[in-house]
């Protein structure tokens, strides 16, 4: 039986960690992409959708991640 507390699973943790990152910043860079540069809304219009696709796409990899 392997013990919580070694290596391999502080490495797991690690990797949820960068991969709920990832897919946040992924999710933020194509929403920013889209909305400005093909919708042609304003700076701060795509910012803000950025924030709020970062911020949901991290809560859904969170969840899935902690299935």
């Amino acid at each position: 039986m392997r013990d919580l507390a070694s290596p391999a699973a502080e490495r797991s943790g690690a990797v949820k960690k960068w991969g709920i990152a990832m897919h946040a910043a992924v999710a933020a860079a194509f929403i920013f992409l889209l909305q400005r540069f093909t919708l042609n809304a304003s700076l701060e219009t795509s910012l803000l959708w950025a924030l709020t696709f970062a911020v949901c796409a991290a809560w859904l990899a969170y969840k899935q991640a902690n299935r």
